[in-house]
């Protein structure tokens, strides 16, 4: 059991160092190469479609060839993603690197997948804790993808930042070397055979409705904000890259740190209790970047960001895992994965363009109606949800 959350946490930091790489590059090579100034963000945000678009396919692809082949295939052409993301700054062709980004992004369908494997691992008391401890992956991350593209950002000749995304591709082989020490698990034959569920009988139940609920409302918001930031700071109030860097750094790292102790925290409170808490440091975390856009303004709000992700996005997991049986896993995992990377992906592809027309003022006012769709979900689903769950 240890063995395997210890193999997928290292293989899991590497894998996910792309993500904030890409977050805090993307649209500054964007504004560089784009051919539109409404396009500056499109790197970012076709990263988060390709995750959107690959995760049924990751999940089934799983589901017939088992975890490990998966994780090792997506590493590959993930690996793939940053020479081509490389290449297309060298040849300062936008649709080259959008191209790389995409890849990079579907690549994180197959990453996703690594909670679930992490679940599966342990006894049904002890998810909240595995997924915590896995999630700490995402520290180490938020550190080495924003630190790789600042150190290698002129180590290579082929032009400025096309070292970052060769050392993005180093990580893949990393990735890769890990996760060929990592054993698919053993499932029992009547585990397999046992009769399964119609989805649209899962789906209307009240865990699944508001795990769902969370997982959408704390990603798009997250993704909303997050692409446009180092957009906003860089661009518009001329932070330098550092500083930028920095926020970026520290929001990733608010998204992960949580971990140390939010799933104890779910353990003893619900899952319900802290989707609630993180609803309500999203709040205000739309209220300290209203305020204003001085460094400390982006950085208090990107940092209550990444602590109201970890929240909404552990507890509606740890709801998740308790709506469907072992042969349901796949599926369920897939629709899942599919609505809230699909919704993500919606969030970040209008977040360039949002922030073009309507300024960060006009993008933290868009960001409201997300948070105040779950409240209703929340209130109408508690009692039932509460019922369903004592009733096993």
């Amino acid at each position: 059991m240890y063995r395997t959350l210890t193999i997928l946490t290292i293989a899991q930091a590497f894998a996910q160092s792309g993500t904030p790489m890409v977050v805090l590059l993307g649209g500054i090579v964007g504004t560089a190469i784009a051919p539109s100034p409404d396009l500056v963000t499109l790197p970012i945000a076709l990263m988060i479609v390709g995750t959107a678009t690959t995760t049924i396919p990751a999940a089934l692809f799983m589901g017939r060839f088992g975890r490990k082949v998966g994780f090792l295939f997506g590493a590959s052409y993930c690996a793939l993603g940053g020479l081509l993301a490389a290449g297309g700054i060298h040849l300062e062709n936008f649709t080259l690197f959008c191209v790389g980004t995409f890849l990079i992004g579907s690549h994180n369908a197959f990453v996703q997948q690594y909670r679930f494997a992490a679940a599966e691992s342990v006894p049904p008391d002890r998810v909240g804790q595995s997924l915590s401890i896995l999630m700490l992956a995402g520290v180490a991350a938020a550190f080495m993808g924003p630190e790789t593209a600042q150190q290698l950002q002129d180590a290579s000749s082929y032009g400025k930042y096309t070292g970052s995304f060769f050392g993005l591709s180093g990580f893949m082989v990393v990735t890769f070397i890990m996760i060929c020490f990592y054993q698919n698990r053993k499932v029992d034959v009547e585990q397999v055979v046992e009769a399964q569920r119609p989805l649209s009988r899962i789906a209307r139940q009240p865990a699944f409705l508001v795990a769902i609920g969370a997982a959408v409302v704390g990603w798009c918001v997250m993704s909303l904000i997050m692409t446009a930031t180092p957009v906003s700071m860089h661009e518009v109030d001329h932070f330098n890259l550092e500083d930028t860097a920095w926020v970026i750094q520290s929001h990733i790292m608010a998204m992960f740190l949580p971990s140390l102790f939010s799933g104890f925290l779910v353990s003893r409170f619900g899952p319900l209790r802290i989707i609630a808490a993180g609803l309500g440091l999203l709040f205000v975390c739309l209220f300290v970047a209203w305020i204003d856009q001085q460094l400390i303004h982006y950085w208090w709000a990107l940092v209550l960001l990444g602590v109201g992700w970890n929240f909404m996005f552990l507890g509606g997991t740890t709801l998740l895992t308790q709506t469907y049986r072992d042969s349901e896993r796949f599926k369920v995992q897939a629709l899942n994965d599919f609505i809230v990377f699909s919704m993500q992906a919606t969030a970040a592809l209008g977040s360039g363009v949002i922030l073009v027309q309507l300024g960060w003022n006009g993008l933290i006012a868009l960001s409201i109606p997300w948070l105040l769709l779950l409240i209703p979900v929340l209130v109408i689903a508690r009692n039932r949800l509460v019922v369903d769950l004592k009733a096993g």
